[in-house]
């Protein structure tokens, strides 16, 4: 049989800047005999509904250890990863390939799990148990027979040895084809995981927790050390996922119930036990990344007109107003927020679905996911967080999401939140008004002007498209609803564009002094509200 490929290329790092420390992909290995595995009551043949009770009961198990972790003085768990591996170099990580055959459950389930093999960034290793439908568990053992070890992994091969763990795990399922099972989720890393839908690849990533991003302390980076996985029965359509998370600052215990198909949802179930005060946690959070774009000022020595995983942030308020806020490539780091009570959902999109926007025949960043956060029941107060970091490369997430509850999580506490995933493309089904095509941005001057204003007054325009734009005669008189705190908005245009159900609002911004603008954009007509609501922080120093 053939080898799956290794994901290694897919994953990427924060920039070591001052405030948000390098990501070292890689989850701790827990020695601890009494984590490797949960005793469970179990029958010999369970129904149906004694497999979802199997669930509930690994839940509440790892929640009372993750608990009393939290109650004891952080410890840092120990791991054994040779030299020769911590030290290999890409390419030789990228020659060890998992047998195929080697697979979790591929003769006798629609999921099959295959493991990555521990060393380059992955040093750190996890450990997993299966959970079968009795309740029986047992460990998955390292083993070196599990992978293929090319020419370029060959001369650090003699370093493995049969009691490394494993650095992660990925799961297949018929996604895209009925007769082949493909990749559509990886744990690897931290807390990170990423998930597709059906003819999309890999691209924004998910997490368990952000903790104290972007925050002058540093940013701390929890860890899934123990995963549980539940043996799905034969034609079963979804899976659970358990996990144990610790940190300096925080335990917790996780579920995800894994639903592969068009789009891919996860529910995940979240139970937190700070140790300490923590300054910010982030809930929910989403990691991207953006280098260029179609609103990006400055000239980028690229033959790609755009790079970039997500190209903008969007809320559901509580409110049921739709807010799109564009991402860019700042010159420093940004953080800005929008605040809400009980908000109904936020996410990355890449809403630009055209090859021609990108015009890169390797990396298929019109095929990347959107990612939607659906909270289930109350979340309260808070905020919707929006970290944008300056990056030189396309290698590097610089951009992160997530909720951050206006009350801080209180030490020695049960805090559960819990919420769903899904993917999608450039439109969610429930968004019905029109949304944001394109956002674009340049010196405000009037062509030949020879003494123009400062080049931080500029000209925007913003095209939306869609909704009830599409029956909407062109000779119809639309109003724009603007609004800028730190500068003022002159000059505003509506006018239909040459497309069909496509219209345009263009302005000038003359900020107030150095300070950012925060500007707001939407379409009426009269009294109707016809878009979301464009929502962009223009910094003056972004031009150079």
């Amino acid at each position: 049989m053939s080898e799956a490929s290794n994901t290694i290329g897919e994953h990427r790092a924060l920039p070591n800047l001052p405030l948000v420390k390098r990501i070292i992909y890689g989850t701790l290995f827990f020695t601890c005999l009494a984590l490797t595995g949960v005793s469970l009551p179990g029958e010999a043949q369970p129904a149906p509904e004694a497999a979802a009770s199997t669930a509930d009961v690994v839940f509440a198990t790892v929640k009372e250890r993750a608990r009393s972790l939290a109650g004891k003085a952080y410890q840092k768990p120990e791991h054994n990863v040779p030299d020769a591996l911590a030290n290999m170099n890409y390419e030789q990580y990228r020659s060890i390939h998992f047998r195929r055959e080697a697979g979790l459950w591929q003769h006798n389930s629609l999921f099959e799990v295959q493991f990555f093999h521990p060393g380059f960034f992955y040093n750190e290793p996890v450990t997993i148990t299966t959970v079968d439908k009795s309740g029986s568990n047992a460990r998955v053992p390292f083993k070196s027979e599990y992978f293929r070890y090319g020419d370029q992994a060959k001369p650090v091969a003699d370093a493995v040895t049969e009691d490394l763990g494993f650095a992660g795990f990925r799961v297949h399922y018929p996604l895209n084809e009925a007769d082949r099972k493909s990749e559509f989720v990886v744990f690897q890393g931290a807390t990170y995981f990423r998930l597709v839908g059906p003819g999309q690849v890999y691209g924004l990533s998910a997490r368990g927790l952000a903790v104290d991003t972007a925050e002058g302390s540093g940013e701390e980076f929890p860890v899934f050390r123990d995963f549980w996985l539940l043996q799905p029965d034969q034609e079963q359509t979804h899976m659970t996922v358990i996990a144990l998370m610790d940190s300096p600052s925080i335990s917790g215990a996780y579920r995800f119930t894994l639903a592969p198909g068009a789009p891919t949802v996860v529910d995940v179930d979240a139970a937190l036990y700070p140790r300490t005060d923590i300054n910010k946690v982030g809930v929910a959070p989403l990691t991207s990344m953006f280098h260029h774009g179609e609103n990006s000022p400055n000239y980028v020595d690229d033959i790609r007109p755009e790079i970039h995983d997500s190209d903008g942030l969007l809320l559901h308020s509580s409110q049921g107003q739709w807010i799109w806020r564009p991402l860019s490539n700042p010159r420093s780091l940004r953080v800005s927020s929008l605040q809400d009570n009980n908000p109904k959902g936020f996410g990355l999109l890449q809403r630009d679905r055209e090859f021609t926007s990108y015009l890169d025949a390797e990396a298929h960043y019109s095929e990347r996911p959107s990612l939607w956060v659906t909270p289930k029941g109350e979340w309260g107060e808070g905020r919707v967080e929006l970290v944008e970091i300056p990056t030189n490369t396309e290698t590097n997430d610089n951009i992160v999401a997530y909720w951050v509850p206006k009350k801080p999580l209180q030490p020695k506490a049960e805090h559960l939140f819990s919420y769903r995933l899904r993917t999608f493309e450039q439109r969610l089904p429930s968004q019905q008004l029109a949304q944001v095509e394109r956002t674009r941005t340049g010196w405000a001057a009037i062509p030949g002007q020879e003494d123009g204003p400062p080049r931080s007054h500029r000209k925007f325009a913003i095209d939306f498209t869609g909704g009830e734009l599409s029956n909407i005669s062109p000779e119809a008189e639309l109003q724009a609803k603007v609004s800028a705190s730190g500068g003022e908005i002159t000059h505003v245009v509506v006018e239909p564009l040459p497309v069909a159900g496509t219209w345009r609002v263009a302005f000038t911004l003359i900020p107030e002094g150095e300070g950012p603008a925060d500007m707001q954009v939407s379409l009426t007509m009269r009294d109707q509200q016809l878009s979301e609501v464009w929502s962009y922080v223009w910094y003056p120093d972004t031009v150079q």
